[in-house]
């Protein structure tokens, strides 16, 4: 049986590794990219990070560009731009621009998130108050690409670039009241029922972009020959992050990292324990688990890792569990 989902897709970070530098992390988001649409995968989404030594994509416009020009059928994205650190008009016209080159292939995924550091919301001339403006943000850039605000974002897309909010907090509100997709990750995609998808589900309002509330599940997944390998693909990214919670720095995935402390090891088990990882078999029977909890529409595969063979593997793994899903033409997904 193939996996439930009606869509699987990746979303790669574009994270630097020991041993190699940015620019060949960023050509590896592309081969990965060229990869993942041989495998029949639905989409392939990049994401906005700014002033992060582990991460090279900061600009995802322009790496979105490059795996557009590197494709032709799968679909692109942005998972996401981040909107408080932008003015809507440009960011429509970069997802309408995006759009008209790639043939109709581009999603735009919007987040609220702010710098993760002081130094990087000030060099953004970012604070809170531009967080607080999303939904007025999101308006205004659902009118630009609409074509119903007093200019109109070029090329005209007429609203036909699907926009989808990743959603944390008051975002699934938002994007219920806007006629949004969401995306959604995070522990609570592990507990038996999540208000937050049952209150976007009640108060979604259909618009021009969805017809229907539009659920995304976003987590890392990791398939191996064994239970130990997947963990053990995953380690280097779970390290990475309790390193950013307790010094502010997210460094470069590194195999070989000094030991952790007592409470980054507890912050390692907390991120394995929000992933899905193991053999074939158990990533199966674990996503199942996730689409009954959820009975979300498709699946955004995350987690960077540093072993690049073993993540091709575990790529290849995870598109024959999908099939016949992920076969090209199989889904009637935007």
């Amino acid at each position: 049986m193939p996996l439930p989902f009606a869509g699987v897709s990746i979303l790669d970070r574009a994270q630097s590794r020991t041993g190699s530098s940015e620019a060949e992390a960023l050509r590896h988001v592309i081969a990965r990219a060229q990869r993942a649409e041989r495998l029949g995968y639905r989409r392939f989404w990049v994401a906005e990070h700014h002033g992060v030594p582990g991460i090279a994509g900061s600009v995802p416009a322009v790496l979105a560009a490059a795996v557009a020009s590197a494709t032709t059928s799968i679909r692109l994205g942005t998972g996401g731009i981040m909107l408080p650190n932008h003015q809507p008009l440009v960011v429509a016209e970069q997802a309408a621009t995006l759009n008209a080159l790639s043939g109709g292939r581009f999603d735009l995924g919007i987040g609220r998130s702010l710098g993760f550091t002081s130094a990087v919301r000030a060099a953004l001339r970012a604070d809170g108050e531009d967080a607080g403006r999303f939904e007025q943000d999101v308006t205004d850039l659902l009118a630009f690409l609409g074509g119903t605000a007093p200019i109109t974002a070029r090329p005209t897309d007429g609203g036909r670039t699907p926009v989808f909010v990743l959603a944390t907090g008051r975002g699934v509100d938002i994007a219920a009241r806007a006629g949004l997709a969401v995306v959604l990750g995070g522990p609570a995609l592990f507990r038996d029922a999540d208000p937050a998808l049952e209150r976007y589900r009640e108060s979604f309002r259909p618009s021009r972009w969805w017809d229907e509330p539009h659920v995304t599940v976003s987590l890392n997944v990791a398939v191996a020959g064994t239970t130990a390998a997947a963990r053990q693909l995953l380690l280097p990214e779970a390290r990475a992050l309790a390193a950013s919670r307790t010094t502010g720095s997210f460094p470069p995935l590194d195999l070989a990292a000094a030991p952790l402390t007592e409470r980054q090891e507890g912050l390692v088990r907390e991120s394995l324990a929000a992933a899905v990882y193991g053999t074939a078999d158990e990533v199966e029977r674990q996503l199942a688990a996730l689409h009954a909890r959820t009975g979300a529409d498709e699946l955004l595969v995350s987690g960077g890792a540093h072993d690049l063979e073993a993540q091709a593997v575990s790529d290849e793994l995870l598109a024959a569990l999908a099939r016949p899903r992920l076969l090209p033409g199989s889904a009637a997904l935007r």
